[in-house]
């Protein structure tokens, strides 16, 4: 019996049924969010006191809420609001209100009226200021709502009767901010308030408000409505103009802007002058009033007015030249005419009639705080802004004069000596800035021998900003005589004896010096070269920088001069031969009495370069078609088409500058190519493994230069379009796929071949992922052939895997990239270290010795995070330094200065030895297996040299004991 107990459960337990799939119900998965308005709720109920309800919401205040749960948060939020007695709790809700109100994906149009409403009986007067901050925040988002405009309005208006600030405050920045004016269409409830009188008066009523913070708040309510586009009444401006002599400074800021929009608004407006019967423009005597300002006695508002000087361009140029000068004028008074006086004594007649007692007794003392067509302020007020104790009030005013002086030549003339004295401030930054400001203007100045010595004072500055800033200077300045050539290029020469690494600098200022000046120079070249015209004297050293500096502005000056090479001497001749082949960006092409000289580019040839360029680059395009069918040719043969197709291309890019980035892209695409093909040929794929194993580490060697060369490729070059894009990364799948057969031969483990496998088969579909809008270009290349390939390569075994590779590889056609209309080759030059010195640096063993580094870079994105410098030392050390983003600076808008320095450190040597110092690009580029994918993050990192290495002696000393 037990037996057949047992026999039977088992048969029970172990009984299969078998549903079929149709008949399977599909199971059904709901993922669920415990719900934010629940445990809020559910939170508030057990707070026993006020206390821990604060404690609650502020817990809460720290979470994230979804958009679909913020209204019913919200709800529950306002739910305990009526039943809150401690008006903290309260005032927590509504800043609660105000910030869910602004959660992404939420429109707070549902919670307008319940907000609301919890005006109606509060009767604290900081929760009611929280409350209109919360509406101001859910109006700023509902601005087309044209009825939650008008109701916010209507709330604004009832409660700006408030005696608390704080509401006044915020219910002027809600009417500024969804306010309406006379040009909208009028609110739906006139009728219940008895009459809304226009948003741009209710608020100007409040600029004579006892309080203010009040009184500012109207004043940025009113600039608020004028940035949304509305205008600003002509009327306020009488307002304003009180108010710049308020007692708070920030109502004097506001102020100062409101006078500035209303003057740009309304320019040519007549305005009267108080206690006299003279009018003015509004642009006139809002300048005036504002150069008030600048002695105002608040620093904040000095700056403020300085600035906003600076942007009053219509400004009549007698108002304009007053600010420079200290004198009132004319007594204040306007002059009248001869017949204007000779009229009035007619009328009045020669003696006193008696009829009006005192008639003819004397004029009364003249009171200058009652009769003025200019605040005396406003009388010499650049002169107190760039004297002013504050350096931001003297940085302020002189940008504002760089404004003015740019639209006004006349102007610029006078505001020169006061910003050549700014030249000796004593903070650097305003004398960066006045240099900044000079040679915006050099345009229309000419400089005298006094304001001359005084900008070349500043070379004798230690920092290396400003006597660069100073080099730009005199490059775009105008001397007036031959002793101020003479005077700058003696104190260029005593910089750059005092501060060598200025070398570079000095000459180029030097080269714009001659080029502007050509007739000051010539009456100078028998002094500067010291030639005698009977005696013969010394050849000077070609190594002295301070005679090429001479050289540089003599030679650029004879470049519109024809008589002063009469004036040479003939080692001047061979001097200028060498110069313009080793320094050819700073000696001109000249034409030569009795010499025969090369093509030079006059107006003609200059008109026909662009031609050269387009010649080119239609060469260049001509050099791609000439190999699209290079897979019709034997092996040999399509080498050698190879070989020389990428040599003309690096010469043509040699020749063409401007094309010089896309020939060298295209050279280093094709000899990508060539690697390709010399790693395929038949020789090596047919022997044994053993019998060819110096052609296979040939190949090798080709396939991880193949690689290298896509990144440098990739992150070198900018402009690239998705084209060139997909281009690279089918010649780095190949390189990847020429990998993995070379493996194959080497007889790695199965495991390592399956691992390398997998890898290629992701690189497969990520780059079908990345460029998939780029596949219908790419028809019967390797890509397209292992796409199609796909199914079968994921079914059979490796063997098989490497034979298809094999195969796929020799027969894909070539592909070429189209030639980029706007693609640049980021480069580097190191300019300091020069590498020419054979004096070596020497320094204690252990210790460091800093290195300066100077280079320009061109066209490197990015190059605080991808620019590094690499010091390698004779026994095969290797150091990457990264520079601080302090040590960048862009002079042009592709063009960045690293002027840095790399410390050195080493073991003692037996001799002196180089070291080499080059710049490095680095890059990060996203494996397969990266975000795209299933499989986890990982980057491919490296670095790219792109500058020339150069070679610095060092010597590194035993320590003494």
């Amino acid at each position: 019996m037990a037996a057949h107990l047992k026999k039977r459960v088992y048969e029970e337990f172990t009984k299969v049924v078998q549903i079929s799939h149709e008949e399977a119900p599909a199971k059904k998965l709901r993922l669920s969010k415990p719900s934010k308005s629940a445990s809020l709720h559910i939170d508030l109920c057990k707070a026993a006191c006020s206390t821990d309800a604060l404690q609650y919401l502020l817990q809460f205040a720290r979470r994230s809420v979804e958009a679909e749960s913020v209204e019913g948060v919200i709800r529950i939020l306002l739910e305990h609001y009526y039943k809150e007695t401690d008006s903290s709790v309260r005032l927590k809700i509504a800043s609660l209100i105000g910030l869910l109100s602004k959660t992404p994906g939420f429109r707070p149009d549902c919670i307008v009226e319940d907000t609301i409403n919890t005006l109606n009986n509060e009767k604290s007067h900081q929760v009611l200021a929280q409350l209109l901050h919360s509406l101001l925040l859910i109006g700023s988002q509902l601005v087309d709502t044209p009825s939650v405009r008008q109701r916010l309005v209507h709330v604004s208006c009832q409660h700006l009767s408030d005696t608390y600030f704080g509401v006044r405050n915020n219910c002027l920045q809600l009417l500024g901010c969804v306010g309406l004016t006379s040009c909208d269409p009028p609110l739906d409830n006139v009728a219940a308030t008895g009459g809304l009188k226009d948003v741009q008066n209710i608020i100007s009523d409040y600029f004579g408000d006892q309080d203010p913070r009040v009184r500012t708040a109207a004043l940025k309510a009113m600039l608020q409505l004028h940035d949304r586009g509305m205008t600003i009444q002509q009327d306020i401006y009488e307002q304003a103009c009180r108010l710049l002599s308020d007692d708070y400074e920030q109502v004097r800021s506001a102020a100062v802007q409101m006078v500035w929009v209303l003057s740009q608004l309304y320019p040519e407006s007549i305005v009267p002058i108080p206690s006299s019967n003279e009018e003015i423009r509004l642009v006139d005597d809002a300048f005036g009033k504002i150069s008030h300002m600048v002695s105002d006695g608040s620093w904040m508002v000095r700056v403020q007015a300085a600035k906003t000087l600076g942007n009053m361009l219509q400004v009549s140029p007698h108002f304009l030249e007053q600010t420079l000068d200290k004198k009132l004028m004319s007594d204040l008074r306007r002059k009248r005419t001869a017949h204007e006086r000779a009229k009035e004594l007619f009328a009045s007649g020669e003696f006193s009639s008696g009829r009006k007692w005192a008639d003819d007794a004397p004029k009364e003392k003249l009171d200058t705080n009652t009769v003025n067509l200019m605040a005396s302020g406003a009388c010499g007020a650049f002169v107190h802004g760039l004297e002013d104790e504050m350096f931001e009030v003297r940085i302020a005013a002189v940008e504002a004069l760089c404004q003015l002086a740019r639209s006004s030549a006349s102007f610029a003339e006078k505001c020169l000596d006061f910003l050549v004295d700014m030249f000796n401030d004593e903070i650097e930054e305003v004398r960066l800035q006045s240099i900044h400001v000079l040679r915006e203007i050099s345009t229309h100045i000419t400089l005298r021998e006094d304001q001359l010595d005084t900008v070349l004072a500043v070379l004798e500055d230690s920092s290396r900003d400003i006597r660069e800033a100073l080099h730009e200077l005199l490059c775009y300045t105008n001397v007036s005589t031959k002793e101020c050539i003479q005077l700058a290029l003696l104190e260029l020469l005593k910089n750059l004896n005092k501060y060598p690494t200025d070398r570079n600098s000095v000459w180029k200022c030097l080269k714009f010096m001659g080029e502007r000046h050509p007739n000051l120079v010539l009456p100078l070249v028998p002094e500067l070269l010291s030639t005698h015209p009977y005696f013969d004297t010394p050849e000077p050293d070609m190594d002295d920088p301070a005679y090429i500096a001479v050289l540089v502005l003599v030679f650029n000056a004879a470049q519109s001069c024809p008589t002063m090479p009469a004036l040479f001497s003939v080692h001047t001749f061979r001097h200028y031969a060498y110069l313009r082949d080793s320094l050819s960006h700073l000696v001109p092409l000249l034409t030569l009495p009795g010499r025969k000289q090369p093509y030079c580019l006059d107006a003609v040839g200059s008109a026909s370069a662009s031609a050269s360029v387009e010649a080119t680059q239609v060469f260049l395009q001509q050099s791609l078609l000439r190999v699209e069918n290079i897979q019709n040719l034997e092996a040999a043969g399509a080498q050698d088409l190879l070989n020389l197709t990428i040599r003309d291309l690096q010469r043509a890019g040699e020749l063409q500058t401007e094309l010089a980035g896309a020939a060298d892209f295209c050279a280093t695409y094709l000899h990508c190519q060539l690697l390709l093909s010399q790693a395929l040929q038949e020789k090596l794929w047919k022997t044994a493994v053993p019998l060819c194993l110096k052609q296979n580490n040939t190949a090798t060697q080709a396939a991880q230069q193949m690689v290298e060369e896509t990144f440098r490729l990739e992150f070198l070059y900018s402009g690239l379009e998705s084209r060139q894009m997909a281009a690279l990364h089918h010649v780095r799948l190949q390189a990847r796929a020429l990998q993995l057969l070379l493996s194959a031969r080497t007889r790695h483990s199965l495991d390592t071949l399956g691992s390398r496998y997998d890898c290629f088969l992701m690189d497969i579909d990520y780059f079908q992922r990345l460029f998939v809008s780029e596949l219908p270009h790419l028809k019967d290349t390797f890509v397209d052939q292992v796409l199609d390939l796909r199914p079968r390569l994921s079914s059979c075994g490796p063997v098989e895997v490497v034979k298809l590779l094999q195969s796929t590889l020799r027969q894909s056609a070539l592909l070429l990239p189209t030639l980029p209309p706007q693609i640049q080759k980021a480069t580097a030059t190191i300019i300091e270290p020069t590498g020419e010195s054979d004096n070596p640096l020497r320094f204690t063993s252990g210790l460091v010795v800093a290195l300066d580094i100077d280079a320009t870079l061109e066209h490197v994105q990015d190059p605080q995070n991808t620019v590094k410098v690499q010091v390698q030392y004779p026994d095969g050390q290797s150091h990457l330094i990264h520079p601080k983003p302090a040590d960048f600076r862009r002079p042009g808008p592709t063009r960045h200065r690293l002027i840095t320095q790399v410390y050195l450190s080493h073991t003692a040597w037996t001799e002196p030895c180089q070291i080499s110092v080059r710049l490095l690009l680095a890059y990060s580029s996203s494996a397969p297996g990266g975000a795209e994918s299933e499989g986890p993050q990982s980057d491919i990192e490296g670095t790219i040299p792109f500058s020339r290495p150069v070679k610095v002696f060092i010597m590194p000393k035993p320590t003494r004991r």
